[in-house]
């Protein structure tokens, strides 16, 4: 309980400090199940994920670097031949 109130207040003030960027992701960037802008939202570095449920928000939040690329990109997000990044949209 006590990690969720943390959390949740942390999350809070993160948003008070500058309007997050807007969430673009079509896959949780925790399991890679599709989501979308129905879905719940977390705020991790400043950018806004669409999440599948409240455990990947807290994984997301408490390590970041595990799911994040360091430009905020989630590591599993699938690419081009090119190399150039695609978002999957559900």
């Amino acid at each position: 309980m006590l990690n969720s109130s943390a959390l949740a207040l942390s999350l809070l003030v993160a948003t008070w400090a500058t309007p997050p960027k807007p969430a673009t992701n079509g896959r949780c960037p925790v399991l890679g199940n599709p989501v979308a802008d129905r879905n719940q939202a977390v705020t991790v570095q400043g950018r806004r994920y669409y999440i599948c449920c409240d455990d990947c928000a807290q994984k997301l939040a408490a390590d970041p670097g595990r799911y994040l690329e360091p430009d905020g990109t989630p590591k599993n997000i699938r690419q081009t031949t090119s190399g150039e990044k695609i978002r999957d949209s559900y």
